[in-house]
């Protein structure tokens, strides 16, 4: 059986969650509290030397780290992961939009927010987050007004990754009021029968 090593209320874990649900993948899901520092124990860190979450541990026992590498790894095989170069090559072009545009903005702002409280200490820093956060859901607005989902019009591990933490942007102070495909985007993929909610 899989392991997953996670925080259930982060985005980064909760694409994991979201995707093994679709694919009805029996797994064992291990809370982890980074704020009490269970990402830096000596034991967790055998297991990951970068100590962080998520953690895939596959049945051989090997360990697989970055959110996005565990989807393609799970996906490999399914239609949430096109074996066309081109699509595929899309698919993993809006994962490294997600790491590298979305996810420093939006998911850092609700992380200060959610987790921390907003400290003055990390206001300006919150505040600071809020035009990248934008100019990713501008470009996720572009897109989803002429396609239903990011990549050949149905849902892939693209969606699922930037999905995690779209769906939770007003955590981080993001009004998606002005971005309606975005919305739309989003009850498409919270409408899917194997839809699971974060919690």
């Amino acid at each position: 059986m899989y392991r997953v090593y996670g925080d259930r209320l982060s985005g980064n874990c909760y694409k994991v969650k979201l995707l093994m649900n679709h694919l009805d993948i029996d797994h064992e899901w291990i809370e982890i509290d980074i704020l009490q520092g269970e990402t830096k124990t000596n034991e967790f860190l055998s297991k990951n030397s970068n100590g962080k979450i998520p953690l895939l541990e596959l049945p051989s026992g090997q360990y697989l780290s970055e959110s996005n590498a565990i989807l393609n790894y799970l996906a490999h095989g399914t239609h949430y992961l096109s074996d066309d170069p081109w699509e595929r090559a899309n698919i993993l072009q809006w994962q490294f939009f997600e790491q590298y545009s979305h996810e420093p903005y939006i998911a850092v702002a609700r992380f200060i927010a959610k987790y921390l409280g907003l400290p003055e200490e990390r206001r300006a820093e919150y505040e600071a987050k809020q035009e990248g956060g934008y100019k990713a859901l501008s470009v996720m607005e572009q897109q989803l007004s002429k396609t239903d989902f990011l990549v050949n019009g149905s849902l892939t591990i693209a969606d699922i990754s930037l999905y995690a933490y779209t769906h939770v942007a007003d955590e981080g102070g993001f009004d998606l009021s002005e971005y309606p495909a975005v919305r739309a985007w989003l009850d498409r993929v919270s409408s899917h029968p194997h839809h699971l909610t974060m919690s």
